[in-house]
């Protein structure tokens, strides 16, 4: 068995980083599989277009981790002869400064309170409007993304009668919604859905 875990937005989910990761932390105390760990810095640090991330793999012991190593060496020389290194180095600077870091984790709260407030008030204002539909998913999930249930038809109608765009699985970005496009958002979505 393997545990793999994706975390590509740590932080944002409740706003804690530390909290974020217990999931992984756990697994890790566990010791029972290895873990590896894909984990990026492009949007919880607002790096885009820089590659910032890290691989890990937790293995049972240093003799592992020379064997793991030793292979992971080997498959990504030929990916990459000299990876970016602007975007790493903002990170580390960030990461092991701790003034710096502190900063950042309080940065990455107020972008996930604000995430929670829009998935808040999108819900609100759907159930305002007499829905008929259950919302409660909308502050169900966390992230930066929600699923909303809408089918791809009514994905299509709200591209193309109100000029809103998201997946046609019906997922969108919660960073994109704002104070000043919630409830446009709501009543399109309630158009779209009450019949």
């Amino acid at each position: 068995h393997l545990a793999f875990f994706d975390m590509a937005y740590q932080g944002f989910a409740t706003g804690d980083a530390d909290r974020d990761a217990a999931a992984l932390r756990a697994f890790v105390a566990g010791g029972k599989a290895p873990v590896v760990l894909s984990q990026s810095f492009a949007k919880n640090m607002g790096l885009y277009g820089e590659r910032v991330g890290t691989f890990s793999i937790v293995g049972a012991d240093a003799a592992e981790r020379d064997r793991l190593l030793s292979q992971l060496k080997i498959l990504v020389r030929p990916l990459y002869s000299n990876p970016p290194v602007h975007g790493a180095r903002i990170a580390a600077e960030v990461l092991t400064q701790p003034e710096l870091r502190q900063e950042w984790l309080g940065e990455v709260k107020t972008m996930a309170d604000r995430i929670i407030g829009m998935r808040q008030a999108l819900r609100a204002r759907l159930e305002q409007l007499g829905s008929a539909q259950s919302w409660a998913h909308i502050t169900d999930q966390i992230g930066m993304f929600c699923f909303t249930g809408l089918k791809p038809e009514q994905v299509d109608r709200l591209a193309r009668d109100f000029h809103i765009y998201l997946t046609r699985d019906g997922r969108v970005s919660m960073a994109g919604i704002s104070s000043s496009n919630v409830s446009y958002l709501a009543e399109s979505i309630h158009a779209v859905t009450k019949d």
